[in-house]
């Protein structure tokens, strides 16, 4: 697919595509080993999708076959329901190696997550029983030109026994991919609802025109909804998720910290790699080869101290997570959840912007020739970790500890 923007309507979206059966794997151990395994054919040619802003189109759909977008089902409904620790591994895995592939399926983790919450029994059997098989769900809930990312436009509104949805979005990650494009709107009311849109329904389009620097190929473009209709049973109460203490942010950032730990991995090898492989020695260094270089050994070591420290608050978060979903969930649970993610995220976003700078210091002038395609570890990175405010995980950290405050409960934080 082209850098220019391109458009599909209803037309081209009939549900869902012939696909091989999605596989249903059954615990930790096979989601990790599918996770590699797709990770080692995705990392052959990563650089050059990035490169031609080429779709991970093949890419995806072996990501469904395999059954890593099912793995976070409840057991009662057919899934493995893998640990947060697994999942977080399985997306830096992947994201290691492309992190437009770990980016693409994210929104669709965070929509199983709050299935959980929000979700009556009949709406999970639908939703959880078509990801089972091969269904993929993808997002359309920012919006552009509103107040900030929590105000919506979207309105939709009852039309009968059905609803109809109308509204502009942007940041879609993983719709162009998607059998159901979940979309945030408002109600008649004012509360914020979220339906299920089966791909193929009139009224929908979705616009490939992200031009982001970074993540070029997560087509994390535009849906466009004109009085879309939506049967009753695809739209959730999702205003309810905001009275109960969850955890369904601290899992989506999670997710989100994997994503930069992956990022992170990356950068760093390819960075090894390169010193090893093409640089050449400075000459007052007086060595033969670059990789004897002192400045340069030290600089490595200090690169991966900080990766396994932010890898090392990654599992911890994770663990804090399998912990709280384990038990009854109240304000403090849920905070401390939170925190404990906030805290990865201070780290995996500060170690993937600085290994992905660092790299071209260590690695010298051959490493910014476009045929190596090194930069798009740092372009990765400092989008992906605009997704919300580093210096606001430093507050609600700070805030936690020395006064007790508990952080916002949304999905950016």
């Amino acid at each position: 697919m082209s850098s220019q923007a391109q458009t599909l309507h209803a037309s081209d979206l009939d549900s869902p595509p012939a696909l091989l059966p999605a596989k249903v794997l059954r615990n930790d151990a096979e989601a990790l080993q599918a996770a590699y395994e797709l990770a080692a054919v995705a990392r052959a040619n990563a650089s050059r999708r990035d490169q031609q802003r080429k779709l991970p189109w093949a890419e995806i759909e072996l990501f469904t076959r395999s059954g890593l977008g099912s793995i976070s089902i409840p057991k009662a409904f057919g899934g493995a329901d893998v640990s947060f620790v697994t999942v977080a591994e399985v997306f830096r895995v992947i994201s290691a190696a492309d992190p437009a592939l770990g980016q693409i399926p994210q929104n669709q983790f965070g929509m199983l997550q709050l299935l959980r919450l929000t979700a009556s029994e009949a709406q999970q059997a639908l939703i959880f029983g078509s990801v089972l098989n091969g269904w993929r769900i993808g997002n359309a809930g920012p919006e552009r030109g509103s107040k900030d990312t929590l105000t919506l436009k979207a309105r939709i509104s009852r039309d009968g026994d059905a609803y109809r949805i109308s509204g502009e979005k942007f940041y879609s990650t993983g719709a162009l991919f998607a059998h159901w494009v979940a979309v945030k709107a408002l109600d008649d009311e004012g509360r914020e609802r979220l339906a299920f849109v089966r791909r193929g329904s009139p009224g929908l389009r979705i616009v490939d025109d992200w031009s982001g620097f970074g993540q070029r190929t997560t087509a994390s473009g535009t849906v466009l909804l004109d009085q879309v209709p939506v049967e009753a049973e695809l739209v959730i109460d999702n205003w309810r998720q905001r009275d109960l203490p969850n955890i369904q942010g601290a899992a989506s950032q999670l997710i989100q910290a994997a994503i930069d730990a992956g990022i992170a991995e990356a950068a760093i090898d390819d960075a090894i790699s390169f010193v090893r492989e093409k640089s050449r020695p400075f000459i007052d260094a007086n060595v033969e080869r670059a990789s004897d270089d002192p400045y340069v050994i030290a600089d490595i070591g200090r690169l991966k101290l900080e990766l396994h420290a932010a890898e090392a608050l990654l599992r911890k978060a994770a663990r804090v997570l399998d912990e709280v979903n384990a038990g009854a969930i109240d304000a403090d649970a849920a905070a401390r959840a939170s925190i404990a993610v906030a805290e990865a995220k201070v780290l995996t976003t500060e170690i993937a912007l600085q290994a992905s700078e660092k790299l071209f210091e260590l690695a010298g002038s051959r490493a910014t020739l476009a045929e190596f395609n090194l930069d798009r570890h740092w372009r990765n990175a400092r989008v992906h970790t605009l997704h919300d405010p580093v210096r606001w995980k430093y507050h609600a950290v700070g805030a936690w500890h020395l006064n007790g405050t508990r952080p916002a409960r949304h999905s950016w934080i």
